[in-house]
């Protein structure tokens, strides 16, 4: 199976994390230490959840891959 070289779902997940981290050390830059907290706090839970759905298409498309793989596999013993 090729791979491509740019897969989107990784830099997604980077650049949500990324993001992430940055917003985090904004609002406790800008808001101070207890002010921030719950919203840092939202911030992780965010980035934990998009993580997860991130997780979750790329365990989709393997499997869509796999299964697409395999029917070609049959397809083709089926010929011969």
């Amino acid at each position: 199976m090729a791979y491509k070289s740019f897969d989107t779902l990784r830099a997604l997940a980077i650049g949500s994390q990324a993001l992430g981290f940055i917003l985090i050390i904004t609002l406790e830059t800008v808001m101070g230490g207890e002010a921030a907290r719950p919203w840092q706090g939202v911030t992780l839970v965010a980035m934990v959840a998009f993580a997860l759905a991130l997780a979750l298409a790329r365990l989709y498309r393997r499997n869509r891959a796999r299964k697409a793989m395999a029917r070609r596999l049959a397809d083709d013993d089926d010929e011969h």
